[in-house]
């Protein structure tokens, strides 16, 4: 690994580990030597990093200077963490890593009472039912969207066909029990949902729609609107989106 690599492992591990940290847990983790560790912790400190303790007694990350200080108040604290808590239970492995790196980045930013409130919150988060396993990669889901590529997908609807598509992903939509992908079908030439659970196959398509995803994904949502679909957001909304669309004839 490289020094850089290393000491912005390393960083991370500190904003993340409940401290004080010591040198062999940190050693570990970055499978070095403690030796090498000491040298890392200063580096960091004469990058401007304050780390406080010693070999010995362990480190505490203090104020990171890779981070600006934040300014939130308690009850936007709790609002923080219950909502990257909903996360790391409801999203894919990725997005689950990315709620807790996230949480722990904002804490490291926070002054000391600010993390002590983060430590200490109300709002709790627990589901009984483990979270849903999906085939398709949500990874390279995300990917498309935020690049506006095509994706090619094979699907199988409520009545079992199964049919190959080239879409244009816009949107994923996080259901109660489901996961929904919102797009332009080029096969249909219209826009469909699909349901992230009924795709069978996944990989990239041929073409390009980049810069029109966002006002493709605001056209699409006043079209839901226009045919009485209040939202595809509230309960109703998704069952006659869920009636109207995915049952539909492909």
């Amino acid at each position: 690994m490289a020094k850089s690599d290393r000491l912005f492992r390393l960083m991370h591990l500190m904003r993340s580990l409940r401290p004080p940290v010591t040198a062999g847990d940190l050693a570990r983790e970055l499978g070095v030597s403690q030796r090498t560790l000491y040298r890392d912790i200063g580096a960091l400190r004469a990058s401007g990093a304050r780390i406080e303790g010693e070999a010995g007694f362990g480190y505490t990350l203090t104020e990171d200077y890779a981070l600006p200080p934040q300014s939130l108040s308690q009850i936007e604290i709790e609002a923080l963490v219950l909502g990257l808590s909903e996360v790391r239970l409801r999203g894919d492995p990725a997005l689950s890593e990315a709620a807790r790196n996230a949480l722990a980045k904002i804490t490291a930013s926070l002054p000391e009472e600010k993390r002590a409130q983060i430590e200490h919150c109300v709002g709790l988060v627990h589901r009984y039912l483990p979270q849903k396993q999906y085939e398709a990669d949500l990874s390279l889901i995300r990917q498309a969207c935020w690049q506006e590529r095509a994706l090619r997908l094979g699907y199988r609807d409520r009545q079992g066909r199964e049919t190959l598509r080239e879409i244009w992903p816009l949107a994923i939509v996080y259901l109660d029990k489901e996961l929904m992908l919102l797009a332009h079908c080029r096969l249909r030439d219209a826009f469909r949902q699909f349901l992230v659970g009924s795709i069978l196959s996944l990989d990239w398509g041929q073409t390009s729609f980049r810069p029109r995803r966002v006002p493709m994904l605001r056209d699409y949502l006043a079209e839901l609107r226009s045919r009485h679909v209040i939202s595809p957001y509230c309960e109703e909304g998704r069952q006659m989106m869920a009636e109207k669309e995915i049952t539909a004839p492909p």
